[in-house]
C-alpha cells in the first residue's frame, strides 16, 4: 500500500508518519501545504531512536507530487485543505511542533497504532 501523509509544515507529524510507515513495509511519502525550514529535531531523534534513517528527510511541498499515484492520502490534522487533492482520511493529530519530546513520543505511538490498523486492512 502506497501512502501520502499531508500536513502544513511537513516538519513533524507527516515526517514521522512517513518514516514509521516505511519501517512497517509501506511505500510512503509526505508533504506540506506550507513546508517549514527543516524537520523538527525531536522528530529526527524519535525516528533515529527507532532505528529509522532520517538521511535525506527535508520538508517538501505538494508541487510535483501526484496524489493519484498513492492508494491513500492521509491528512495529519490541522485543517489541511488541499482543493486539488482528495483526502482519504484525516487523523486529526495535534501538532507537536515546539513541544517536549514526550509529546512527539505520544504522537508517534498514535501514528503507529493507526498504521497497524492499515496493515490489518491491506493484508
Amino acid at each position: 500500500m502506497k501512502l501520502l501523509f499531508v500536513c502544513v509544515g511537513n516538519t513533524c507529524r507527516s515526517q514521522m508518519a512517513e518514516g514509521l510507515a516505511k519501517s512497517m513495509g509501506f511505500e510512503a511519502a509526505s508533504a506540506g501545504t506550507h513546508p517549514g525550514p527543516e524537520v523538527a529535531k525531536h522528530a529526527v531523534k524519535l525516528l533515529n531512536g527507532k532505528g529509522i534513517s532520517t538521511d535525506g528527510m527535508v520538508p517538501k511541498g505538494l508541487d510535483g507530487i501526484d496524489p493519484s499515484a498513492f492508494d491513500m492520502v492521509i491528512s495529519m490534522g490541522c485543517g489541511v485543505h488541499c482543493p486539488a487533492i482528495k483526502i482519504d482520511e484525516d487523523w486529526a493529530l495535534e501538532d507537536p511542533v515546539g513541544q517536549e519530546y514526550e509529546v512527539y513520543e505520544q504522537t508517534a505511538a498514535e501514528i503507529e497504532r493507526r498504521l497497524q490498523l492499515l496493515v490489518g486492512h491491506s493484508s
